[in-house]
């Protein structure tokens, strides 16, 4: 039976990163999961009362760049997203590319095989950043969402750290992310678990 669940994302979290790492290994391998990926805006959340919300603020439109454009691809081309998607964490965490810049987001959606040219006229058309908007504040409204990753199932939600990686092993991945799901369905009575250190 395929299980339902969304995730949010924002490329600058380096625990999103590693959980979506593990959803994209186990969807590429042919998990039946029927994933909703929402962007979440981490510069939004940070935005004090009675500030500039990051939508409106002309300086912080270059933080939106790289979500925007895949809110696109994720709509317009969803067989391309998970590569898009993979490729601006693997450039932000690993590459250390600056994905704020025009430059290098087109260049990452021209290697993952995107149209880049007409993505960028996407996002420069506002609709992106309008569904951003949009996806971020149900997300806080309905979930009190106000991080990442966030794993939402009905009515349910759970910020997660995973700390490891799947380093490509679509079988760890398939783990970590039902595991994962089942303790947010199957034991709601748990609320946190959080260790005092990590062993380093």
């Amino acid at each position: 039976m395929t299980r339902s669940f969304a995730v949010t994302w924002d490329y600058r979290c380096p625990f999103a990163r590693n959980a979506h790492e593990h959803l994209i290994a186990a969807l590429q391998a042919g998990a039946d999961w029927d994933v909703t990926f929402v962007p979440f805006s981490l510069n939004q959340a940070h935005v004090e009362e009675g500030g500039v919300d990051v939508w409106d603020d002309p300086d912080k439109q270059d933080v939106l760049l790289a979500p925007a454009a895949a809110v696109v691809v994720r709509d317009k081309h969803p067989d391309k997203f998970l590569a898009v998607h993979q490729a601006f964490f693997t450039a932000r965490h690993d590459e250390g590319r600056d994905i704020r810049e025009r430059e290098v987001v087109a260049d990452i959606l021209t290697e993952a095989g995107v149209d880049a040219e007409a993505v960028l006229a996407e996002v420069d058309g506002g609709g992106p950043l309008d569904t951003l908007r949009k996806e971020h504040e149900a997300s806080v409204r309905d979930h009190k969402v106000f991080g990442v990753p966030t794993f939402i199932v009905d009515d349910r939600a759970v910020f997660v750290r995973l700390m490891h990686r799947p380093k490509g092993d679509a079988e760890v991945g398939r783990e970590a992310i039902e595991r994962t799901v089942d303790l947010l369905t199957g034991w709601p009575e748990l609320n946190e678990f959080k260790y005092t250190s990590i062993p380093r």
